[in-house]
């Protein structure tokens, strides 16, 4: 199994990589990590086929704003033209750009992901964490420190993102203040969609390069999966399950670090008489709970980071997957 260790991320952003011993952190599967990426860019799936949706109107037979006088069958234009049907007011149709920022949404969407992601990348990329080694064809050394390595293609991905989520200003700015049916004004929303499109595009080739290619450091990963400090939760979890309400467990294992702290001792090794002075609950299997394996196995639930329901969730995901290709 490939683990990896997660921080509550706003600490991780503060720390920027240094040690905190009071983040909030769990052991979780590499795999569920990346799910989690997958789920967000199938949400943005689910956009992009609104937007689809929203612009399948064709407004063919419009005229400047009022329809026009000859007897044009516009269904059968429309079909003509890939259409499923025709827009409902001509009016509405010539002053309608609905259907671009739909558009500029769902890509806004997708960069905003793809930031995050690259987010991810560039802390994991950097010397404090070291959980991946950079593929070559996406990064550059440093024009001054010889033994870096630049996440040129993460941190252009997330520096690129604000020019996508600037485009669908711009077209709301440029929407916000127009009156009823067409206005020359609304020439402006071909440079913010097809740029943002073409850039889209580019950002999600490059990110799908990177990442097929990025080594991930398992051996780093499993050790640092392995700090007694990720487990403190599983201790809680453990009271609770010998019927002592979470608020007072967690206080309880708060107690126990503390004391481990104060003797200079890893506090998994704490003797048993010493953790049934502050929890006599604590019995001979409390050790067992204590491991990795153990607190990964215990997230059974769907959407969960045990190995059994990782799996349910990639399967569910390539289902998902392959309904989205069959429809299209």
């Amino acid at each position: 199994m490939r683990y990896v260790s997660f921080t509550s991320q706003s600490k991780t952003r503060r720390a920027h990589g240094r040690h905190d011993p009071h983040a909030a952190r769990q052991p979780i599967l590499l795999s569920h990590f990346l799910l989690a990426h997958a789920e967000a860019f199938t949400r943005d799936i689910t956009r992009l086929q609104n937007a689809a949706a929203s612009a399948d109107a064709c407004p063919m037979g419009s005229g400047a704003l009022a329809g026009n006088s000859f007897a044009i069958n516009r269904e059968s234009i429309a079909r003509d033209l890939g259409f499923s049907k025709i827009t409902a007011n001509s009016l509405d149709a010539v002053s309608d750009r609905d259907f671009a920022l739909d558009y500029l949404f769902a890509l806004t969407g997708i960069a905003t992901h793809l930031s995050r992601l690259a987010e991810d990348f560039v802390l994991f990329a950097s010397q404090e964490f070291s959980y991946v080694i950079l593929p070559d064809e996406y990064s550059t050394g440093s024009s001054l420190m010889p033994q870096k390595k630049n996440p040129d293609c993460w941190e252009l991905i997330r520096g690129k993102t604000g020019r996508i989520t600037g485009a669908l200003i711009s077209l709301l700015t440029t929407l916000k203040g127009l009156p009823t049916s067409y206005q020359r004004d609304l020439q402006e929303d071909k440079e913010a969609l097809f740029s943002a499109h073409d850039q889209i595009s580019d950002m999600v080739a490059i990110a799908a390069g990177a990442i097929a290619t990025t080594q991930f450091c398992d051996e780093k990963l499993r050790a640092l999966a392995g700090n007694p400090s990720l487990l403190a939760t599983e201790a809680a979890d453990y009271l609770v399950r010998k019927g002592i309400p979470f608020r007072r467990a967690h206080d309880l294992v708060g107690k126990i670090l503390r004391e481990a702290e104060k003797q200079g001792k890893n506090w998994i090794e704490l003797p048993l008489t010493e953790l049934q002075k502050v929890s006599p609950e604590i019995g001979p299997d409390f050790a067992k709970s204590l491991t990795v394996e153990a607190a990964l196995a215990a997230k059974k639930v769907p959407g969960g980071t045990s190995q059994d329901s990782v799996r349910a969730a990639i399967a569910d995901l390539e289902k998902r997957i392959r309904g989205i290709g069959a429809t299209k």
